[in-house]
């Protein structure tokens, strides 16, 4: 069955002990400045925001169908049946559609490197495989990070709206987004506030795509009708020039030889 974690901010006490067990499973560097920084990068896979005393965790949610996954074109990125979406070093290419695809805005590129990567959380794969938790669950002193199966853990968040409807937004954040993500949310304030897309769709986002490039043949005599309308007009133009320039030199050439 498939993985998942659940985060309930109601009980985050903002210790930052995840952020620092992600970095240090990840190899990653972890001091106060990395730790005042308050947004995901390619060396900060999570981070705890606050707000007064609200404090919520931005992290990859692995989608359950991950529009990343969807979009690369030699398989880099792909979703395990264990739950976590993982990334392959070695089969990227570059190309970023990664980051342009994902509704969360996770993917970060290491721009400052000679050769570099893609960087995300991958939810631990490895040590879910290995049938352990998340380092970031582990880590955490409250249990406002818990690890389990998806299914179980869907319970246990509609468990505590059901039982505490005055204390927390009536909806679990990634529920239903974009068609399920192995990240589940709860939160007494709404999620939007944090940054988190708010209204996203119910469909997986790959579905999406497929019914757009599905398309595509319908597009394709119109799109190479207008394609090759723009290079005549672009070579005609070419042509205008050189032949204007060399009616010039020839106006040139003959004043020339009148003097």
């Amino acid at each position: 069955m498939s993985k998942a974690l659940l985060y309930d901010a109601t009980l985050c006490i903002g210790c930052k002990q995840c952020e620092q067990a992600c970095a240090e499973k990840n190899q990653l560097p972890y001091n106060e400045t990395v730790a005042g920084e308050e947004r995901q990068s390619d060396h900060k896979f999570t981070v705890v925001l606050s707000k007064g005393d609200k404090f919520m965790r931005r992290m990859c949610m692995n989608c359950q169908d991950p529009a990343c996954a969807s979009v690369c074109p030699v398989g880099a990125m792909h979703k395990t049946a264990a739950g976590p979406v993982i990334y392959e070093e070695s089969r990227c290419m570059g190309c970023r559609y990664c980051m342009v695809a994902c509704p969360f805005g996770v993917p970060k590129y290491e721009w400052s490197k000679v050769l570099p990567r893609v960087q995300k959380c991958t939810m631990c794969a490895d040590r879910v495989q290995a049938g352990k938790p998340t380092a970031c669950a582990e880590a955490c002193p409250t249990g406002a990070t818990k690890f389990g199966e998806r299914d179980e853990l869907i319970k246990e968040a509609e468990q505590r709206l059901h039982d505490n409807p005055g204390k927390y937004v009536n909806h679990v954040y990634g529920l239903t987004e974009v068609g399920g993500t192995s990240v589940l949310m709860l939160s007494s304030v709404p999620f939007e506030e944090f940054g988190f897309p708010a209204e996203l769709t119910r469909d997986p986002l790959p579905l999406l795509t497929y019914r757009v490039l599905s398309r595509i043949p319908d597009f394709v005599p119109l799109g190479g009708i207008l394609l090759g309308g723009v290079w005549w007009i672009t070579h005609r133009r070419e042509e205008v020039a050189a032949a204007e320039a060399q009616e010039s030199a020839e106006k040139e050439a003959r004043k020339a030889r009148k003097k």
